[in-house]
């Protein structure tokens, strides 16, 4: 998995790291699956900017997945990211 950042695409303030795994890069239509590297509650829907390894930012649009839950720690989510403009 590859490490980068999300930025809320309102005012750009920085939410948290992240472990994203691209399934799909397509130009226009990229997507993938992405894990918060410390815990934060966030919202679905749209109104993030992911930061990827190399540099390219895009806006994208999470929708939680799965609880990656375990006994006694705080909860780390998995959401599903994606992107319909170029990444820049």
């Amino acid at each position: 998995m590859a490490i980068g950042k999300l930025y809320n695409s309102h005012d750009g303030q920085f939410l948290a790291g992240v472990e994203y795994r691209f399934y799909d890069e397509s130009p226009q239509n990229w997507w993938g699956e992405l894990t918060l590297t410390e815990y934060r509650r966030l919202k679905d829907g749209d109104g993030f900017v992911i930061e990827l390894a190399d540099g390219r930012q895009g806006r994208c649009f999470l929708k939680k997945r799965v609880n990656k839950a375990v006994q006694g720690l705080l909860p780390l989510y998995c959401y599903h990211f994606k992107g319909n403009e170029e990444l820049k």
